[in-house]
């Protein structure tokens, strides 16, 4: 029998903030009183005690790609971040456009210490021409489906696919890029792409696929999930469909609320992502969203390369950041509250997935027991060189952000402790 008694946090979620011990025996938590004298007790004074974060949207290399990064290796930066679940990217080799990709994916799950939840292709091979089958998708528990990249641009098929899935419940995921527009972009369209002499994409690629694609929420009564959005106007455009009653949602990446068109002066290759860095209006604008609630989901979008790929060429080089380990100090590194941010990267993203209500994935006896316990204030130097990942790519290397998480359990086990892995 596993038993902890966590003293002295200040405990945060849906239902509010409150300072009160916590009780975990065997996979769920339970009242302190019912924990037994021989439990282990883990000092969470100073520090705060939240449930367990969950990413929307991270890649891994495997299967296909394991030089980039294994479930093993991404499972643990993923707890070493806090999070206790991770959504992972079907743009794996193959697709996961069949069932049997997507029990493959979970056996070489096993190997992470997080949980793993695998989301699925909407077209076969992720071509964009053809309908995966949704429905045998949805029948061993896929619950996102997203062909990732620049999404689905053929409208009809979209329509279709929104369509197809509300009977089963699935959620339609789209990155939002007009691909027309954004052809041959390397970064953001504005005065630093002039500067620079990099090919940009402008908002507007976004914003046009946001517009679009909130019209055939609207017109199917589906469920849409927007994916790294990156600008004001995309998201002032998604709370608006919210207000109409669309069943929308979106998320932004860690590194959008920091990083801007600006940071790429100097051409690191490390801050090359998709969708690209904005301008610093927009950075300051989702942040205040991100504060006001307006947004729902802060995601680490993360995608490792390796060495190779990145010292390279700026035109050359492939685009992505690794997150797992830094999306959580990122936020908490801004001037947002630290009850925004958990809404952000834990109940409200586990509410989407399909995990429970906020009432229900709380602090609270019987709740299973994943929690991530965070110090908000010790600071820290990112540098790949001592991060879990395999990726060696990360848009703040050499930064010092502050919020380290200290302690991580899933299932009631202790992964992560005085923030090094236990197991």
């Amino acid at each position: 029998m596993t038993a902890l008694i966590i003293r002295g946090g200040t405990v945060i979620d849906s239902t509010g903030t409150r300072t009160e011990d916590v009780g975990v025996v065997d996979d769920r938590i339970v009242d302190v009183a019912a924990a037994p004298d021989s439990a282990t007790v883990i000092d969470a004074t100073g520090c705060v005690v939240s449930t367990g974060l969950v990413d929307l949207h991270a890649h891994m290399g495997e299967p296909g790609d394991e030089a980039a990064e294994t479930m093993e290796s991404g499972g643990r930066a993923a707890v070493l971040g806090g999070f206790t679940t991770v959504l992972v990217m079907p743009n794996t080799m193959p697709p996961v456009d069949t069932a049997a990709v997507v029990e493959h994916i979970r056996t070489l799950a096993n190997a992470a210490l997080c949980h793993v939840e695998v989301a699925g292709c909407i077209t076969v091979d992720r071509a964009g021409t053809h309908l995966a089958p949704l429905g045998e998708l949805a029948e061993v528990g896929v619950r996102f489906v997203t062909d990732c990249g620049a999404g689905v641009q053929n409208p009809l098929l979209l329509r279709r696919a929104l369509e197809y899935t509300t009977p089963f419940g699935l959620t339609i995921a789209q990155p939002a890029d007009c691909v027309e527009l954004s052809v041959g972009a390397e970064m953001h369209e504005g005065e630093w792409s002039s500067w620079l002499g990099l090919p940009g994409a402008p908002s507007e690629a976004e914003e046009i696929m946001v517009m679009r694609d909130i019209a055939l929420a609207r017109l199917t009564g589906a469920r849409l999930h927007f994916q790294t959005l990156s600008t004001a106007r995309s998201f002032a455009l998604v709370a608006e469909a919210q207000r109409a009653g669309i069943t929308v949602s979106a998320e932004i990446a860690s590194h959008h609320l920091v990083l801007c068109d600006a940071d790429l002066s100097t051409y690191d290759t490390s801050r090359k992502v998709e969708p690209p860095l904005r301008e610093l209006s927009d950075v300051a604008a989702v942040r205040h969203d991100v504060s006001s609630g307006l947004i729902d989901c802060i995601v680490s979008d993360h995608t490792p390369h390796s060495t190779d790929r990145k010292e390279r060429p700026f035109d050359a080089a492939e685009a992505g950041s690794v997150g797992l380990e830094t999306a959580l100090a990122v936020a908490l590194s801004q001037d947002i509250a630290i009850s925004q941010v958990l809404r952000a990267m834990s109940w409200r993203p586990a509410e989407l997935l399909g995990l429970g209500s906020p009432s229900e994935r709380t602090i609270t006896p019987g709740v299973t027991a994943d929690l991530t316990i965070i110090d908000p204030h010790e600071r820290f130097t990112v540098s790949t060189q001592t991060q879990a990942t395999a990726g060696t790519n990360s848009a703040f290397e050499g930064a010092e952000l502050r919020g380290r998480v200290r302690t991580t359990i899933v299932d009631g086990r202790v992964v992560v402790h005085e923030g090094e892995i236990t197991q």
